[in-house]
């Protein structure tokens, strides 16, 4: 009878190896839009959850774009959800990020919007960094942009890697990473 055990727990542990094996080959295929969306569906019932605990009122949008899921929620008097400079909505984006891979098992790259601040930031760091573009072709001078989220270096990142004769790096620590313009 021991032996039998003792082969019945040697078989559960190799379905547990095996299963293992294959959920980390899994995590390490990109996600499909299927389950994309699903993580932003996730992530919607977190946030509906959160707004309903913190008495504010809100519609909210789920969808892929990307390749990586995204919740907008859109309403009146959401401010306090952005925070400064969009602190408060960082720190709930990667909650939301957390409760996805409480549920699924794996990270995810969801995009928490909250009444527009991350498509409005996102215009505004687009001026920001075509101006740094000017200044580096006029002067031949690096520019130093001020510190920036991940998200805000992404955007701006993403201008100048589409301008001709400037580049851009990353320097600093967090929270006071930044983003240097030099020209090429």
């Amino acid at each position: 009878m021991t032996e039998t055990k003792t082969e019945a727990l040697a078989a559960e542990e190799q379905a547990d190896v095996a299963a293992t094996a294959e959920a980390e080959q899994q995590s390490s295929e990109p996600a499909g839009d299927e389950e994309l969306f699903h993580q932003s569906e996730i992530a919607a019932d977190y946030v509906e959850g959160l707004l309903d605990i913190l008495d504010f009122d809100g519609d909210i949008d789920e969808l892929v774009s990307g390749g990586r899921p995204m919740v907008e929620v859109v309403g009146e008097r959401l401010g306090a959800l952005v925070g400064p400079r969009g602190a408060t909505l960082e720190a709930l984006q990667e909650l939301t990020r957390l409760a996805i891979y409480r549920e699924t098992g794996s990270p995810s790259r969801l995009l928490l919007d909250v009444g527009g601040y991350r498509a409005n930031r996102k215009k505004e760091l687009v001026a920001v960094a075509k101006n740094a573009i000017e200044k580096v072709r006029e002067h031949g001078e690096p520019v130093r942009l001020e510190p920036m989220s991940a998200f805000e270096r992404k955007c701006v990142h993403d201008v100048v890697n589409a301008a001709e004769g400037v580049e851009s790096e990353s320097e600093g620590v967090e929270p006071n990473r930044r983003i240097v313009v030099h020209p090429v």
